[in-house]
């Protein structure tokens, strides 16, 4: 089940609720209980061998062109 985040309208706390699906009604805030809560945009992270990961950009091509163009904004 997804754990999503909202932030209450009426007092502007912060708050994750784990929810069955999405598209469930919004929950009420712990706080303050008021029914109005607006759902807030959720990032994640990830851990290796207990370090943060991090994506790194790619090495310049040395023919500089890459042999993918879609992906490539040198070319």
């Amino acid at each position: 089940m997804p754990i999503f985040e909202y932030r209450c309208e009426d007092c502007g706390t912060k708050f994750e609720k784990l929810m069955r699906r999405a598209g469930e009604a919004a929950p009420g805030c712990p706080s303050c209980g008021g029914e109005h809560a607006d759902q807030q945009f959720s990032t994640f992270s990830a851990r290796a061998n207990g370090a943060p990961v991090r994506a790194e950009a790619p090495a310049a091509c040395p023919s500089g062109r890459c042999g993918n163009p879609g992906m490539c904004g040198m070319n």
